[in-house]
């Protein structure tokens, strides 16, 4: 029972840190007092909001476009035939000339309308050449056919090929560490690339982001200050074929001097860390984006190597759930990695 209620607090207190990017990269942003002007500029740029659409309402309004367009151009068909006599219950005359062949209702346009936008034509429905309204007719609902069409496997493709599905094999560390490194004091992460082809021109940043107050007392929230991040070969251009390390040196530049082991947790700021690249299959740019408040950076741990070496020399790397490290002032074991 007492593990039970450990977890739940855990959880509960998980909640309610509040940031402003997940773990995952989500923002979390609401818009409030957004106008009606606003709107319609979403509107305007008609493909960008079904590009980033859920699939949920892709579907829905993939459904209802050809639906409600075979209703529509049905109708249509149907006032054609009315307009020329060919319904049933307008008794045409046996050598009446008809339209479209075998449609009489409501019922038999729509399916007209339905196999002609599909390009079906099973056959029983066809049309003749005695109403010019209706050729037009066909040839304007068969060129909004093939817009609707295209414009649908647009959309598709372009959420399909969106680089956010690459970034989801991009998995950062859950935590941090502060440690020394070759004589200086550093803020150390961990990242990896899941997938064997690379991501080309990658380059890793941070923002730290948090509440200042300025000399005129102005209270700047969300005051950004940039966070240098880096590998031993530099920060631009990484060759990302393993898991890497990367680090933040703490010097009088980096906005971290001033806090301490005792003091880290009392302080409110979220670090924010970026990967821009290139994926290396479809040239698409991508960006993937991680968090960490103080809780989850650990002052003077270290990260375990997971690289080793087989006897035949070739080299495999090592990973595991969680990443291991060793605390030699406290001598006790935790869990960093992720």
């Amino acid at each position: 029972m007492k593990r039970f209620m450990q977890m739940l607090r855990n959880y509960l207190a998980k909640r309610r840190l509040k940031r402003l990017v997940s773990k995952d990269g989500h923002c979390n942003i609401e818009y409030g007092n957004v106008r009606y002007s606003n709107f319609f500029a979403y509107m305007l740029d008609l493909w960008t909001t079904f590009v980033e659409i859920r699939w949920r309402f892709v579907f829905v309004l993939f459904i209802a476009s050809f639906t409600l367009s075979w209703f529509f151009f049905g109708l249509l068909w149907y006032s054609i035939a009315q307009n020329n006599g060919d319904l049933a219950w307008q008794h045409p005359s046996a050598n009446h000339n008809v339209c479209v062949r075998n449609v009489y209702g409501m019922t038999t346009a729509f399916l007209f309308s339905l196999e002609t936008q599909s390009t079906v034509g099973y056959g029983g429905r066809d049309i003749t050449p005695n109403c010019p309204s209706a050729i037009a007719l066909l040839i304007i609902q068969i060129l909004i056919g093939t817009i609707i069409n295209c414009f649908w496997c647009g959309v598709v493709m372009t959420k399909i090929s969106l680089p956010k599905k690459r970034v989801k094999t991009i998995a950062f560390s859950k935590m941090a560490v502060i440690c020394q490194n070759r004589g200086v004091l550093c803020l150390q992460l961990r990242v990896a690339n899941l997938r064997k082809s690379l991501l080309i021109g990658s380059q890793i940043y941070g923002k730290l982001l948090r509440t200042t107050i300025t000399p005129e007392g102005e209270t700047i929230i969300l005051d950004q200050v940039n966070v240098d991040f880096m590998v031993d070969v530099g920060k631009d251009n990484l060759f990302f074929v393993c898991p890497l390390t990367l680090y933040h040196v703490i010097d009088k530049t980096s906005p971290f001097f001033e806090m301490s082991v005792e003091t880290i947790n009392q302080q409110e700021f979220e670090l924010v860390v970026f990967l821009d690249g290139t994926a290396e299959s479809t040239s698409n740019s991508c960006q993937v984006r991680t968090s960490y408040l103080p809780e989850e950076i650990m002052w003077g741990y270290k990260f375990l190597p997971i690289i080793s070496r087989r006897k035949d020399g070739r080299q495999i790397m090592l990973m595991s759930g969680h990443l291991c490290s060793y605390h030699s002032e406290y001598t006790t074991w935790l869990l960093v990695g992720g």
